[in-house]
């Protein structure tokens, strides 16, 4: 089946990405879209300007629609991003990273029902602690470029949630309450290799504090370097 793949950069539409890759789907390109407002309602903000590069990476064709960040407006510009992959690349389904938002995949599955789309959601209501873990056996190497979370220390910024980084993780969200695959915006994730990428991205960037409990990994070169 023909399939585009919205996507953000982040950990969960990539790991959405590989899991439909190894389930037979053809991908045929990327969606990325990108909200004018930080706090859009249905899509993420972060690191968004950077998805070129992991769409080189992964030697795809990426859709690149702006969205105003208005809530039922951002639906008109989904469709509008569907329908685009459906006139190129005659798609059949749309992959979504959807975790545990029912506003998030009610919507997309609600425009793509309209377009005769079928939807594939395979991180939908997973555990979270062992999402996450899966995510690094599977090899996304997902670096943590945000955090605001109490209980989620700083010195992960720029770091790459690896098999003792998770451990870490899981060890303080059981602790200080706050969700291990970061579904309540405790931290953004921007993947630097998967299994499906030909390159990889190296890095380069520089650490701003906030407060004792936010701050941001400011990305400001990215490379990319072939496997």
């Amino acid at each position: 089946m023909k399939a585009c793949s919205l996507y953000s950069g982040g950990k969960d539409s990539n790991y959405a990405l590989h899991l439909a890759f190894f389930k037979g789907f053809n991908i045929k390109c990327l969606i990325t879209l990108k909200p004018k407002r930080e706090n859009s309602w249905m899509f993420h903000y972060p690191m968004i300007d950077y998805t070129e590069y992991q769409a080189k990476a992964l030697e795809l064709p990426q859709i690149r629609v702006e969205t105003s960040g208005i809530k039922g407006e951002e639906l008109k510009e989904l469709r509008k991003a569907l329908e685009l992959a459906m006139e190129r690349y005659d798609i059949e389904a749309v992959v979504t990273g959807a975790l545990l938002s029912d506003y998030q995949r009610m919507n997309i599955n609600f425009v793509a029902e309209e377009l005769g789309l079928a939807v594939y959601s395979p991180l939908w209501r997973k555990n979270q602690e062992e999402y996450i873990r899966d995510l690094v056996k599977h090899g996304i190497k997902a670096l943590i470029i945000e955090i605001k979370t109490y209980g989620l220390p700083l010195k992960f910024l720029g770091k790459v949630i690896d098999e003792k980084n998770v451990n870490e993780i899981i060890y303080r969200a059981r602790k200080y309450g706050f969700n291990p695959a970061f579904e309540g915006g405790e931290a953004e994730t921007f993947v630097i290799d998967a299994p499906l990428f030909k390159y990889k991205l190296k890095v380069y960037g520089r650490e701003i504090i906030v407060s004792e409990f936010e701050g941001k990994y400011v990305v400001e070169k990215i490379e990319l370097i072939r496997k």
